[in-house]
């Protein structure tokens, strides 16, 4: 089925677009003079309104880069390319300067689309003109979301994994700690989403705080902080993890009968073998300092016991048997 747009309904879907992005939104004929442009062509220093012969589209541009623009149009209407940014530079008034509006350069980028009739005959074009600024700022966040929570703004688990094996390939020795809030299942489920993010965003905030320079902090998952200690015994990294959860415990205390009382405990393993396997003993230690009652660091690795108050012989054997200790000041 055939869906297609009237004249109104493009107009009302050029309005949209130029109210959500700010992009120029210009449509062309065969040989690239403008047929229709939104409103906010101005910016370019062009008001069709007042204009009796539509320009062509290469008349945006600066000097000698518009027949490098037309170029471009061309090679698209011709089926050549059809795809990609092309930039050129537009020298248009500011009105912001102090001492009144000057000319000044600035760059855009257009991309467009040949339109064919029901024939296949090229028909002409539509096309989107963009700021290259704010081009580069949309890259730039987008790239930035690719990388890091949103909830908290630091790095997430993927590129923490990426900062861990380049660490390993260059042979570190750090030590991975992965830090979380005691019962969060539970907080979520007696106190909404909204309140576990609340919690998770000060968590995220307070562990920063407690971090070192040279210590890489990321949001593991929803529930989990993990940090990358570089340059440090894992004597030290557990000690240092220890005064994290004590000056935590410490400061989360409850506003009042109804608040919940937050605690955290945290799980330490020493960067070796695989990324994949550094992170399955710091989750391994993460779990048996939760199993034996929260609030305490985790260690894992080839040797260990268990030293936390109140774990009975059976335990031990167990936590033994995986190589875990767990330590509480």
């Amino acid at each position: 089925m055939k869906i297609g747009l009237s004249d109104v309904e493009g107009r009302v879907l050029h309005g949209l677009v130029e109210e959500c992005s700010g992009d120029v939104v210009v449509r062309l004929d065969a040989n690239g003079f403008i047929v229709f442009a939104s409103e906010n062509v101005v910016h370019l220093g062009h008001d069709l309104s007042s204009m009796l012969v539509m320009p062509h589209i290469s008349d945006l541009a600066e000097g000698e880069h518009g027949s490098a623009l037309g170029a471009f149009v061309e090679q698209v209407t011709a089926g050549s390319t059809s795809q990609g940014w092309f930039e050129f530079p537009v020298v248009v008034a500011d009105p912001a300067y102090e001492f009144g509006a000057i000319d000044c350069r600035r760059w855009y980028a257009l991309s467009i689309r040949r339109i064919d009739d029901e024939h296949g005959q090229v028909q002409g074009a539509l096309g989107l003109i963009r700021s290259v600024q704010y081009k580069r700022a949309v890259e730039g966040e987008l790239h930035s979301r690719a990388v890091t929570d949103p909830l908290t703004g630091l790095l997430n688990r993927h590129a923490f994994c990426e900062n861990l094996r380049r660490r390993l390939a260059r042979g570190g020795t750090e030590n991975v700690v992965i830090f979380a809030v005691d019962r969060m299942r539970s907080l979520i489920m007696q106190y909404g989403q909204r309140t576990a993010d609340e919690i998770m965003w000060g968590f995220a905030k307070f562990i920063e705080a407690m971090a070192l320079p040279g210590y890489e902090i990321a949001q593991f998952d929803n529930e989990r902080l993990a940090v990358i200690v570089p340059e440090m015994t894992a004597t030290s990294t557990r000690l240092w993890a220890e005064d994290v959860l004590k000056t935590f415990g410490e400061l989360a205390l409850p506003a009042s009968s109804r608040s919940p009382k937050l605690t955290a405990s945290a799980g330490l393993a020493r960067l070796e073998c695989t990324v994949d396997w550094t992170l399955r003993q710091a989750e391994l230690a993460l779990v048996m300092a939760r199993a034996g009652g929260g609030r305490q660091v985790g260690e894992c690795g080839y040797h260990g016991g268990v030293s936390y108050p109140g774990a009975s012989n059976d335990s031990a054997c167990i936590h033994n048997a995986v190589g875990v200790a767990v330590s509480s000041r």
